[in-house]
């Protein structure tokens, strides 16, 4: 069933109207008619809805009744990304988002090559945001990501309220001293509702500058793996284990 997330002010006490980009994919991508079943989601909350009435730029659906869903991780992860070449940024969000992600932040680093200009960035946030929603709806979620603006490092803990500190850092995957366990002991650590910051480096990695900053700032460094992963790659390693470790794993402990 086709899933829509409609914002809330749109939503009366027994129908919804659907507008913009979610009613053309409606009539003319899945071409539904009246009669047919879709599930809306506002507030975190789903609903069996049905098409009642399609006009000229609305459809009115009747809402017919509530769902019991939970698909939300048991945790909640942040993603601070170093800013990646070309059109990395859109795949690392569409993947994040259908491993749980629940709040993303672009960084500006020292050995970030792109830059972003005001308009520039706008265009790109707005990209991002679409992608977080149709990538919601495709793994059905009942919570769209939000896509923060861009920050640099010190911005990113000028007001910090995470309960785990992580950075992935390609020093630690080189250093086979003891550092077999030590994601498995980081997550360990994690208990139900806490917030994770995962910091990710661009591809030239971070900078000792940065190490130092993130040290002082009682960063943890976390293992991915003894290979080198892409900056593209390595958010959705962290995820994958995330969710391995709380929803299949831990959940039959």
């Amino acid at each position: 069933m086709q899933r829509y997330f409609v914002p809330s002010h749109q939503w009366s006490e027994q129908n919804l109207v659907i507008k913009g980009d979610d009613y053309h994919h409606i009539v003319n991508v899945m071409r539904m008619k009246e009669g047919h079943s879709i599930i809306c989601v506002t507030n975190g909350v789903s609903y069996v809805c049905e098409v009642h009435d399609i006009q000229d730029q609305t459809v009115e659906c009747l809402i017919i009744k509530k769902l019991n869903e939970n698909q939300e991780l048991p945790v909640k992860v942040t993603l601070a990304q170093g800013l990646p070449k070309g059109d990395k940024l859109d795949l690392i969000v569409q993947k994040s988002t259908e491993l749980g992600l629940e709040h993303f932040i672009p960084l500006q680093m020292d050995r970030t090559i792109v830059k972003w200009d005001h308009k520039k960035e706008q265009k790109k946030l707005e990209r991002l945001e679409k992608i977080a929603k149709e990538a919601s709806e495709q793994s059905h979620r009942s919570v769209i990501p939000t896509i923060n603006q861009k920050l640099t490092l010190k911005e990113l803990f000028n007001n910090p309220s995470y309960d785990h500190l992580w950075v992935a850092s390609e020093l630690v995957a080189k250093d086979h001293k003891n550092c077999s366990l030590k994601f498995r002991n980081m997550i360990n650590q994690v208990e139900k509702g806490d917030h994770i910051l995962i910091i990710i480096g661009p591809e030239g990695g971070f900078s000792d500058q940065e190490i130092e900053f993130l040290s002082d700032h009682n960063c943890q460094s976390i293992r991915l793996g003894p290979r080198i992963l892409r900056t593209e790659t390595a958010p959705l390693y962290a995820l994958s284990a995330i969710s391995f470790y709380f929803e299949e794993w831990r959940c039959e402990v």
